[in-house]
């Protein structure tokens, strides 16, 4: 932005100082000439010739006045100057750490020493800044670079299956167009996953009443023929829990977690729970499944992007791209809410969701 060239701060707080200083001064002298020498006797001879008069104190009072007020000019200006360049020497360094980060360096720390003021916590709260953009902008590249990962595989086997096909016209024709729907399915569905993961985080949604108890109902029923298939039990319960958010990602956050909770359970005699309540001002969702146990620092990588783990990727046919999880925690975080998850003692996961209530 173009702005016209003006004064610096360090020479306006320089001339506030030299200012303050002359007015101070000038209020001295003052007091001095009003309550001293009115009570002397204002004659050209003085008293009987020896005390001094008025006229000779003013004479030689503003000469000495005119001194003083030289000096104290000088000195607010100097002192004024040095003055400000310390109080402002801690700015210089967040300037600097500033234009540092606006080239393209996030991982520049001020670190400023000293005792707490408003500097130092200008100062911290930049650094803080800094820390989330820096660790954002880190997430924001791995998730282009596994999004290019992903997105690059489907394609490659697409390609693949066409040459092959090119190559050998009498290959069986079915199988080739099976194969590539198969691909193609999972291409789109990476892609929405990603869509709705990008309008999740900028939070450009209507909000409206919300109840997670009909949420989990309508999310259950729909994945009920998943359960059955798989022989799980999948049970919704507790009592209504009202919030305030798009009704279309709140669906699409629980079957998420009703989907993930039957697909990654035990192989058959395995159990799904959807629990809804209000605690407070508060609405609680908790989806709780049995399942292999799981290692704790498995734990804190689910909810990153691509991120499967080991101990609960599939092979099968309900394999999902990684999305899972990261999109419950994007619109958990859209909607001002916390994203609890936990490892069952007897193996499994609960998923602790907690969202403001409805006014």
């Amino acid at each position: 932005m173009n702005r016209r060239p003006g004064l610096s701060v360090r020479l306006k707080l320089t001339l506030s100082y030299a200012g303050l200083v002359l007015v101070t001064g000038t209020v001295l002298l003052a007091v001095v000439w009003l309550f001293l020498l009115r009570y002397v006797p204002d004659s050209d001879q003085g008293l009987l010739g020896i005390s001094p008069n008025r006229y000779l104190l003013s004479r030689i009072f503003g000469r000495a006045a005119a001194v003083a007020m030289g000096f104290l000019l000088v000195f607010g200006l100097v002192g004024g100057w040095f003055l400000a360049g310390r109080m402002l020497a801690p700015l210089d360094r967040i300037t600097a750490a500033a234009r540092a980060a606006g080239s393209g360096s996030l991982s520049h720390r001020i670190r400023m020493e000293g005792r707490q003021d408003e500097f130092r916590e200008l100062a911290d709260t930049f650094d803080t800044m800094l820390e989330r953009l820096d660790s954002h902008v880190a997430e924001q590249q791995r998730f282009a670079a596994n999004a290019s990962h992903e997105l690059r595989t489907p394609l490659a086997v697409s390609q693949t299956l066409l040459d092959v096909a090119r190559k050998d016209p009498t290959r069986d024709r079915d199988e080739l167009l099976a194969r590539l729907q198969a691909v193609n399915t999972r291409a789109i569905g990476l892609t929405e996953a990603l869509l709705l993961l990008s309008r999740s985080d900028r939070g450009t949604f209507a909000r409206e009443d919300v109840d997670l108890s009909l949420v989990a109902e309508e999310a259950a029923e729909t994945l009920l023929p998943l359960a059955e298939q798989r022989g799980t039990t999948l049970d919704v319960t507790g009592a209504a829990a009202r919030t305030r958010g798009s009704a279309e990602l709140l669906l699409r956050m629980v079957t998420n977690l009703v989907q993930n909770a039957v697909v990654h359970n035990l192989p058959g005699g395995g159990t799904v729970t959807v629990h809804t309540e209000e605690q407070g001002d508060t609405s609680v969702l908790r989806v709780e499944n049995t399942g292999h146990p799981l290692p704790p620092e498995l734990l804190p990588t689910l909810t990153e992007p691509f991120q499967r783990g080991t101990e609960r990727a599939r092979t099968d046919e309900h394999a999902g791209v990684g999305l899972g999880l990261a999109i419950v925690h994007s619109v958990v975080r859209a909607h001002a809410g916390t994203l609890d998850l936990a490892a069952r003692p007897g193996g499994g996961l609960v998923v602790t969701v907690r969202l403001p209530g409805a006014p």
